[in-house]
């Protein structure tokens, strides 16, 4: 039975001559959010570029529940459980909400280009569509599913992008800087969002510069510096280290 146990062993990812991961070893269990912080040029991107496929590691394993997906790519990570966001937002601009996560939702079952899915409706093709209406009264999006997403303000684009992550059905869920441009209001929306995922038996993995965040949300915390682990632990641990403190509080690089 998939359960989203994600594990990176020994990853190791050379970038234009620099080391820019490690030897990195990180466990994300099920209904945990695991944050992974450090300073910028740290390697957590590339850290999450290998965990997800766009990137295939110098060395090093990735495990799901167990099972090698080193050598897959992305579409195949996705198939068997693992979903991602990105620092940049990469919904459909010109389409609406309901209409992105439609995609999204289909995707989960095939592969399909935004051609095929406007034809989805002549070829009698609902099924997703509970999937995307759970999602949209989940994330609070109803009031906005017929809006076009590129009329959206910051806060409510980053919720989107998280639904349509949802909607791909997956066990593991990497979210990277998901707090990035969020107001203090949608932040705790966020937080509130990542515990009740967490909650329902999900592996959630952040890269998050929020400290704040990471303390309210976070079960456990991996600080990363020059491509490596320099400390794992719980929030309240690693927040309280001096070398932690000191290479992400103190913006070290």
């Amino acid at each position: 039975m998939t359960t989203g146990l994600l594990e990176a062993r020994g990853i190791v990812f050379h970038h234009e001559g620099v080391l820019a991961v490690d030897h990195v070893d990180l466990v994300a269990e099920p209904g945990l959010v695991t944050a992974v912080i450090g300073p910028n040029g740290a390697g957590k991107t590339t850290l999450f570029d290998c965990l997800s496929g766009e990137r295939v590691p110098s060395a090093g394993r990735v495990l799901l529940d167990g099972v090698d997906v080193t050598r897959l790519g992305t579409d195949e990570r996705a198939r068997r459980g693992i979903a991602r966001t990105f620092q940049r937002s990469s919904v459909f601009l010109s389409m609406t909400v309901e209409e992105n996560l439609l995609v999204a939702a289909e995707n989960r079952r095939r592969r399909i280009t935004v051609r095929e899915f406007l034809d989805l409706p002549a070829r009698g093709e609902g099924s997703s569509t509970g999937v995307v209406q759970r999602t949209l009264e989940e994330m609070r999006l109803g009031n906005v599913r017929n809006v076009v997403t590129g009329q959206l303000p910051t806060g409510t684009l980053r919720t989107v992008e998280l639904a349509r992550a949802l909607c791909t059905s997956p066990t593991a869920l990497l979210l990277d800087e998901p707090a990035s441009g969020l107001d203090d209001e949608e932040t705790a929306m966020l937080a509130e969002h990542l515990a009740g995922q967490a909650a329902a038996g999900l592996t959630v993995v952040l890269i998050e510069h929020d400290i704040a965040l990471v303390a309210d949300s976070a079960h456990v915390v991996y600080v990363m510096s020059n491509g490596r682990v320099l400390a794992s632990g719980s929030p309240v641990d690693m927040l309280n280290r001096a070398d932690v403190r000191t290479a992400v509080l103190g913006l070290a690089t």
